[in-house]
């Protein structure tokens, strides 16, 4: 690739190993860009196993399968440690919601923090000019601001966990494989000879193997044992953590029951779990915290607005009243199936993102507290 003219621009990719990041920067490279690729060690390397026992990332064989790509784009390549901040900003995070009674979403903790925060920082010390990752979206210029839309493939759009970034970041990243679909990308590794070209996408939470979230955070925190509820408040059982459930939930619950139940709510402030049918679980509205607007300005106004409540949901449409503190509520037209403290909620307009924030317990949101999020706007 050495035919290629230079940009004398260059650009830190960040590479798990597999077959996006790997494309990503043999696109950066094509273009001209002096490509630095650089792969995060996320665990003590006597727990390398973690990551081989399923189709996770982050083992030496990543490692190895980044290095290679970089050997055949003339590419320089770091491993750099990042364990420190793993712990603190993903580990820790996801321990600590489920002992709340929330639901986390640590990929997005680890999007946020490491690939673009952490990143950032090591590629302005590297002396880079931009940062860049194999996220299925795309980065659009309009003006002096930088807009994120969808990518172009809906079954591997990754606009979602995105919904954190800002102006600054986004003015230094690249997205170079959002305008391409999966396939494509699978054939433009084949046609480069890439080591991964057939590698399998990760699957399952890096740094849980087997997929047992319960088992792995059961010796790590207290014990706390409640009751499981209806909603009446009558006793139904008892259970042994609230990090056990999360809302949505069906099995597991060890209650007895002639109709099935369902995970409603979970109350952390006296271990409780409630549990109750299907239609317990529509819910139209919502409180949200740590609200981001890409644009980097909030809206005055009530905005209509589409909204996923989690990663693979579909969009539903909806009213959005922005407080000055950076809380919200939302109101949606349809009721929505399990709407889970903990997770995110992102807004789009049309292929856009707009922004997101985090889903917070609503059991105080009364019709007068709503009443009083929306007064200065007209429903």
């Amino acid at each position: 690739m050495n035919h290629y003219k230079k940009t004398e621009k260059s650009v830190v990719v960040a590479m798990s190993g597999g077959v996006d990041s790997s494309v990503a920067a043999v696109l950066l490279a094509q273009q001209g860009f002096d490509v630095i690729g650089v792969t995060m060690r996320l665990f003590p390397q006597g727990n390398d196993s973690l990551s081989k026992l399923n189709k996770s990332c982050c083992s030496l064989d990543d490692v190895e399968d980044a290095r290679s790509v970089c050997r055949q784009i003339n590419a320089k390549h770091y491993y750099l440690n990042f364990e420190k901040e793993f712990k603190t900003h993903v580990i820790d995070y996801f321990i600590s919601e489920y002992q709340k009674g929330r639901t986390p979403f640590p990929c997005l903790a680890c999007n946020d923090r490491l690939k673009f925060d952490f990143l950032l920082k090591r590629a302005e010390f590297m002396k880079a000019d931009y940062i860049a990752t194999g996220h299925y979206a795309q980065l659009i210029k309009l003006g002096h601001d930088i807009e994120l839309s969808k990518g172009k493939d809906e079954t591997k759009d990754q606009s979602y966990v995105l919904f954190n970034l800002t102006q600054s970041i986004m003015k230094k990243l690249k997205l170079p494989i959002g305008s391409y679909s999966k396939n494509e990308i699978r054939s433009i590794a084949r046609s480069y000879g890439l080591i991964n070209a057939e590698k399998p996408d990760s699957q399952d939470i890096c740094f849980i193997p087997d997929g047992n979230y319960k088992k792995y955070i059961r010796n790590k925190i207290k014990k706390t044992d409640g009751k499981i509820i209806n909603s009446n408040g009558d006793t139904l059982g008892q259970h042994d953590g609230i990090h056990n459930f999360t809302i949505g939930q069906r099995k597991g619950l060890g209650i007895n029951a002639n109709t099935p139940l369902f995970v409603t709510k979970i109350y952390a402030d006296n271990n409780c779990v409630e549990v109750g049918p299907a239609k317990e679980l529509m819910k139209r509205t919502a409180l949200i915290s740590s609200v981001n607007f890409l644009s980097g300005r909030l809206p005055q106004n009530k905005i209509r607005i589409d909204a996923k409540i989690r990663y693979k949901s579909q969009l539903a449409r909806a009213n959005l009243f922005i407080n000055k503190d950076k809380t919200a509520a939302i109101i949606f037209d349809e009721p929505q199936r399990a709407i889970t403290p903990g997770q995110a909620i992102v807004f789009y307009l049309n292929d856009r993102v707009l922004g997101g924030g985090f889903i917070e317990f609503d059991q105080n949101l009364s019709s007068e507290k709503l009443t009083q999020m929306t007064s200065l706007h007209t429903l």
